[in-house]
């Protein structure tokens, strides 16, 4: 609480007539406070937030890939399907008394910096998803929202939202988990031909994952925790093969568990807006011979 003092100096006689010598004069302090409406007068204290790095409490942080191979499904004459294990992240949070006109958002963002992922048919040419701006080196990452909740990876188990005046603090968890379930062509996506011609599929990508307290009003961000992961699929397919037995894993069968970063890596522009990464990218078919063609364009 902040106050303006006020010294008021009061003169006062002595009730009984005195002789001029022995006249008493009496100073009275008399001790006033001014308070703002508020309870405070106008300051940076008043109106700076209370939250800092060190009052945010992180505890059981966990980020693994699952401990088993990629799945290949076959069920299906026109695309070869696989399902890549998950990547999944949680942490508890205890976040301190908010303030009053505040509002913090805790959660999960998320952002691929790196792509290749090409699907082979023989000496024809393959097909490939590229994120041209990262592929051209104009970006660092582009973020892997779900399209919706920018710049979170999305918003049901991966934020928490807090709204100020808080008394206590507030407990809570915060998770998230992402893979891969792609669907691949067995023919040439160029061709009108149904003719089985796929060789092979090879998928190798790397994300950042940031834990992250942002305050909506002032859009302070506080990083907590980043975390790198990547994903890499190889899958040789003989395509004279009867469907149900072409495709089989090569390669590297389990991935490498996510390393969570001793020191913070800051979040990159275009990791916390518009685009998001399945908007950005782009199907292309690249012939071995003649020029390449857009298959699907960015949205």
């Amino acid at each position: 609480m902040h106050g303006l003092i006020v010294l008021t100096l009061v003169e006062s006689q002595s009730a009984v007539p005195l002789p001029r010598p022995v006249r008493l004069t009496w100073l009275l302090l008399t001790i006033n406070f001014t308070y703002t409406a508020m309870g405070c007068i106008q300051s940076i204290a008043c109106n700076k937030s209370r939250i800092k790095r060190e009052n945010i409490v992180v505890y059981d942080l966990s980020a693994t890939i699952d401990h088993c191979p990629t799945i290949i499904e076959e069920n299906s004459p026109i695309v070869l399907r696989y399902k890549t294990p998950y990547f999944k992240a949680s942490a508890r949070i205890v976040m301190p008394p908010i303030a009053r006109n505040e509002t913090w958002v805790v959660g999960w963002i998320q952002a691929c910096t790196q792509m290749e992922f090409y699907n082979t048919y023989g000496d024809i040419g393959m097909s490939s998803w590229e994120l041209p701006q990262l592929r051209e080196g104009l970006v660092r990452a582009i973020s892997d929202s779900d399209g919706v909740s920018y710049p979170w990876y999305g918003n049901t188990t991966e934020t928490v939202t807090i709204v100020g005046p808080t008394s206590k603090p507030s407990r809570f968890i915060v998770s998230m988990n992402d893979n891969f379930y792609p669907s691949v062509t067995w023919a040439v996506p160029v061709s009108e031909s149904n003719t089985p011609l796929l060789t092979n599929i090879k998928r190798d990508q790397s994300f950042t994952t940031w834990l992250v307290a942002l305050n909506t009003t002032s859009k302070e961000k506080i990083l907590l925790h980043t975390i790198k992961w990547r994903m890499r699929v190889d899958i040789a397919v003989d395509p004279t093969l009867p469907l149900g037995s072409r495709a089989r894993l090569v390669g590297q069968v389990y991935q490498d568990q996510p390393r969570v970063l001793t020191r913070m890596e800051p979040i990159p522009p275009n990791a916390m807006g518009r685009p998001n990464a399945n908007d950005a990218q782009v199907l292309m078919w690249r012939p071995r011979r003649g020029p390449p063609l857009v298959v699907i364009p960015p949205k």
